[in-house]
């Protein structure tokens, strides 16, 4: 072993360059595989490793306060592993600040500190609430360190609160929390408990079995609401699941780029070494003293490069973590598993070596003649015979040279052409998923309106020590609800304005009500014709068209006749289309007002039940339209609604990313390739400068060879990188519980596909340019002279 290693040693102090290509390609595709293997298993459970790094109560209980006392609950232990409570809490308006903007209503609970047995809260920004006044919200930690658009002060049933912290519950126990003795103000109407179970609890019946056990024995009505964990964890399964998909599609690609390149560059490696492998054999090593050396030979710096590849992947993972997972509130818990590490660490340096094993034992079968011929004669084979008949065409030399070059390495060629296929397949789908993402956008954005629209409706603020502050209350608009539509109408630069109301109206056959948009205005042309997923538009009163969550969630097709009832009346809809989306808000049917008018003729539309949708003429200003509405009637609250999806942004930026990263490691292949052709055919270009052939000739017969197999790439991998695009997309719209329009599929048009093709040979000559470049300034005597 001490031969073998002097030798192993010294062959790495010579081949300076392989031996840095091998590191570098082996870090590069380590960090490839870390970070896929990191998305992969980050999509895998991350609500359960989430819940368990925060303590995520198995059951929510509310209680209500006059048939329980606080020591009751308390004391209360059966199956209980541990509780956190009680906790005051109350259900209150909320509104933001004190300008335009969303309102509804808030979960309220009055708690001490963050901490504790149960539901630990992660307080990601500023402090815990400790005086009256003060509260802090529940948000999902913000990617980056700029939540300058968070509010400081919201209102909550009439008190006005400043915003001094933000933490998150996965388990969403509360919307906000304040100290339990500013609760009493907010005449609490609920006591909330929150229990984790020593039991089996992985079924909402197991869980609902164990809150029963530890009621057992209060008043019968003394349980308001409990909600097992499961229903939070379901609502978060279907976001992350949007996800799912395009993780599993991209981290398969990594993994299968990173195998194939590294398999190329070490088995390349040993195949360009017959020659020293022949010699060694001559001076008395052993064929498997043979085997030995080049199996240190490249396990050396792969161990190197998969060291430091390992610990960049943990790091480059982690902007893709927290774009991902942590804007959902999955940051706890999540990052590289211990086996990801094991898979990095010992899995890429046994992949090195089982590579180097092949070519190695083939050599190792070679006598030492055989071996030094192997590595130095020139081949005659199908290589010489394509550029044999190349060099009949009119094509210049250094071209027709350079085409011929791939056929002498048949194996060698097909490994770079499936790199570079994987790296175009990657750049064509993520340029795809972008495309459609980007249409997706638009489609919304037009059918949402660029402004929206809501009157007050009059909430009085309350001061912190529970004074009236009637010169703070919002103004109330004085104009009914056709007038305020009139008002909107008539201000400068409007091209569309819709009115929707939306209204739970009981279904006949359905157990809930079916959430209904009841619009008028111009919502047929605002953009919601284009959402349409099946079906066709609703042109008569009888019609409507549902959005696609809300058909899956009931079970409903497009050709269902739904019956609506209202006040004792009732109508027949059928239901001709399925849109995306719809209207801003939940998943709703869309039917027009006339129908409301029909089934309750003596029903009083109040200006605050409306949400108005606003779309100005191009070149509009949304600023200054707002400024309008408020200066026209300040009990008119207006705000703009064109931003960008959130969803939209994670989603390019990491697929952009890791299409960057797989091209990169592609260019790598390539540019092995290059240099153990260069390395191999030293003799060969030494004799072509020596007849005349310039450097200028050199670089052009090197990039010729490559840009054919970038090209041959290109066109292969651009089909699948289509077919990769239109399965996967459906699959991940269907995680989301939507349907997508058809037509933002048809991203792909001529201009597109070609530039994709370039992709692959610009790849391909990136990653050939610098090893041409190294090939052009061999010396003629130097190489002859060595040969």
């Amino acid at each position: 072993m001490s031969a073998v290693w002097r030798a192993a040693r010294a062959a790495i102090q010579r081949r300076r360059l392989q031996t840095f290509v091998i590191g570098l390609v082996v870090l590069m595709s380590t960090l490839t595989i870390v970070i896929a293997l990191v998305l992969l298993d980050a999509s895998s459970a991350p609500f359960d490793r989430t819940f368990t790094a925060q303590q995520g109560p198995h059951a929510v209980a509310v209680f209500d306060p006059a048939k329980v006392s606080d020591g009751e609950l308390a004391s209360r232990r059966t199956g209980v592993a541990s509780a956190a409570g009680p906790f005051q809490q109350a259900l209150l308006d909320f509104r933001e600040g004190d300008g335009p903007g969303p309102h509804g209503l808030f979960t309220v609970v009055g708690r001490g500190d963050p901490g504790g047995p149960v539901d630990r809260l992660d307080l990601w920004q500023g402090r815990w609430p400790t005086g009256p006044g003060e509260v802090a919200l529940n948000l999902p930690p913000m990617s980056g360190d700029d939540p300058q658009h968070l509010p400081d002060e919201i209102t909550l049933g009439g008190v006005k609160f400043k915003v001094v912290g933000h933490a998150y519950s996965l388990s969403q126990t509360a919307d906000a929390w304040v100290t339990p003795e500013q609760m009493t103000a907010l005449k609490p109407t609920g006591v909330q408990m929150l229990y984790r179970f020593t039991g089996d609890v992985s079924t909402k019946a197991e869980v609902e079995a164990a809150v029963a056990a530890v009621t057992s024995g209060l008043a019968a009505d003394a349980l308001i609401a409990a909600q097992p964990y499961q229903v939070v964890k379901d609502k978060v399964a279907s976001d992350i699941a949007v996800y799912v998909p395009l993780l599993a599609t991209f981290g398969v690609l990594g993994l299968v780029v990173a195998v194939v390149i590294v398999g190329n560059v070490v088995s390349g490696a040993v195949v360009s070494g017959f020659r020293h492998i022949g010699v060694l054999k001559a001076i008395g090593f052993t064929p498997r003293q043979v085997v030995a050396v080049y199996l240190v030979m490249v396990s050396v710096p792969a161990v190197v490069g998969g060291v430091v590849g390992t610990v960049a992947g943990a790091f480059a993972a982690q902007p893709l973590l927290s774009d991902g997972f942590e804007g959902l509130g999955l940051g706890g818990g999540i990052g590289a598993a211990g086996w990801v590490w094991a898979v990095a660490l010992l899995g890429v340096p046994a992949l090195v070596a089982v590579t180097a094993l092949v070519p190695a034992l083939r050599a190792h079968r070679l006598s030492a003649a055989e071996a030094i011929s192997a590595g130095s004669a020139p081949r005659t084979g199908r290589g010489l015979r394509v550029q044999r008949r190349l060099a009949g065409t009119r094509l210049p030399r250094a071209v027709s040279l350079g085409l011929g070059l791939p056929f002498a390495r048949p194996g060698r060629t097909a490994f770079t052409v499936v790199a570079v296929l994987l790296g175009v397949t990657t750049v064509t789908f993520a340029t795809g998923l972008a495309d459609t993402l980007t249409q997706v956008a638009a489609i919304e954005d037009r059918s949402s309106g660029q402004i929206a629209v809501q009157p007050s409706d009059g909430s009085i603020r309350i001061t912190g020590e529970g004074r009236l502050s009637p010169q703070d209350a919002p103004q109330v608009t004085s104009r009914t609800d056709a007038q305020v539509e009139a008002l909107l109408r008539g201000l400068p630069n409007v091209a569309r304005v819709a009115a929707i109301l939306g209204v739970p109206v009981p279904a006949l056959g359905q157990t809930q009500p079916l959430r209904v948009n009841f619009v008028r205005g111009d919502y047929a042309s605002m953009g919601y014709q284009d959402e349409l997923t099946k079906g066709r538009w609703a042109t008569r009163l009888d019609e409507t068209v549902v959005s696609s969550e809300l058909m899956r969630e009931r079970g409903l097709t497009v050709g269902d006749r739904i019956t609506l009832g209202l006040d004792g009346r009732r109508t027949e809809l059928t239901i001709v289309g399925e849109t995306m989306d719809g209207a801003i808000g939940p998943p709703a049917a869309l039917v027009d007002w006339r129908v409301l008018t029909e089934l309750a003729p003596d029903r009083v539309v109040r200006p605050w039940e409306v949400y108005y949708q606003v779309q100005l003429v191009r070149d509009g200003d949304v600023a200054a339209y707002i400024e309008a509405v408020r200066a026209a009637d300040p009990g008119i609250d207006a705000w703009d609604t064109s931003e960008q999806n959130g969803l939209e942004v994670v989603v390019i930026s990491f697929s952009a990313v890791l299409a960057l990263l797989l091209s990169t490691v592609a260019a790598l292949g390539v540019f092995n390739t290059v240099v153990l052709n260069v390395h191999e055919r030293r003799r060969s270009l030494g004799m072509l400068k020596s007849i005349g052939m310039t450097p200028r000739q050199v670089v052009a017969m090197v990039l010729t060879s490559m840009g054919l197999l970038g090209a041959v790439g290109g066109l292969l991998g651009l089909p699948l990188g289509i077919i990769a695009h239109r399965l996967i997309l459906p699959i991940t719209a269907d995680a989301a519980r939507v349907a997508i329009p058809r037509a933002v599929l048809n991203v792909w048009h001529a201009p597109t596909l070609a530039l994709l093709v370039v992709a692959g040979v610009l790849i391909a000559l990136v990653g050939a340019l610098i090893p041409a470049r190294r090939a052009a300034r061999l010396r003629i005597a130097e190489v002859l002279h060595n040969e």
